[in-house]
């Protein structure tokens, strides 16, 4: 019986986890020390709040540690939050790296066209008028790309690196060392991506809120107000291929880290 009260409750998580809503883990701290034991939380939700959610191996298509040039797979048991749980191998600064097998979802029309809005999807909108699918229902296959930044007592150029995800957000400079003016990039399939929607939420306060897009080589800028946790997050939508099974594919990237004081 206990049992299938985890499957079952896990199952809605999943479910809500379809409906688009944004991903971001949360590691049991940002700054883990050598030899540490680190748990890691995958979280779906909206506005920097929401619900942990358990370990799904067939949803995971890799979930690593990256230090200093190697990856470590991070492990967990089935139907459990926290979802993966390791001990940090060394002090320099680490990655935790997740991104998902595709998943399917649909939504009636309106509810499409809410979702595209709040979004700021806008091109998506205007190609279905186009193609006069504005009243059909929107089917969409989805994707998780999701980071942490652990800070260390030694710098790594891991921070600063692309993990290789087909849509990522890449520190310009590490945001867990430096306090002030921070630089990113946005790659989509390994290329910068022009005129992407990022969001930075504070955990402390969610309403305190950063917005931008992505000029032409990729890059975008933020003066994150307050120190402490931090969630920048991104999604990209574009038309699937011909024989998909779904009309949209959207990729989802966030990226957490807690940035210092000043």
């Amino acid at each position: 019986m206990i049992r299938l009260v985890v499957l079952a409750a896990a199952a809605l998580l999943l479910a809500d986890a379809a409906r688009a809503h944004d991903f971001w883990i949360e590691p049991s701290t940002f700054k883990p020390q050598a030899g540490g034991i680190v748990s890691v939380r995958l979280f779906v939700g909206q506005d920097f709040t929401g619900d942990p959610l358990p370990r799904q191996s067939s949803a995971i298509e890799r979930f690593f540690l990256r230090q200093d040039g190697a990856d470590t797979n991070i492990g967990g048991a089935n139907n459990i939050d926290p979802a993966g749980l390791f001990r940090m191998p060394g002090a320099a600064a680490a990655v935790i790296g997740y991104s998902s097998n595709g998943s399917s979802t649909e939504l009636q029309a309106a509810r499409f066209e809410d979702y595209l809005r709040q979004h700021e999807l806008i091109a998506v909108i205007e190609e279905r008028r186009r193609r006069s699918e504005q009243n059909r229902p929107g089917r969409e296959r989805f994707y998780r790309y999701a980071k942490a930044l652990l800070a260390g007592s030694a710098k790594s150029a891991a921070a600063t690196q692309p993990l290789g995800f087909a849509y990522e957000i890449v520190p310009g400079n590490d945001p867990t060392a430096v306090a002030g003016p921070l630089r990113f990039r946005i790659l989509y399939q390994g290329k910068p991506l022009a005129g992407a929607l990022v969001e930075a939420l504070w955990r402390d306060d969610p309403s305190i809120r950063l917005s931008t897009r992505s000029d032409a080589q990729g890059g975008f800028d933020f003066a994150l107000p307050r120190p402490g946790v931090w969630l920048v997050k991104s999604v990209h939508m574009m038309r699937a291929g011909f024989f998909a099974s779904a009309d949209w594919d959207s990729l989802w990237a966030s990226l957490t880290f807690e940035a210092p004081k000043p």
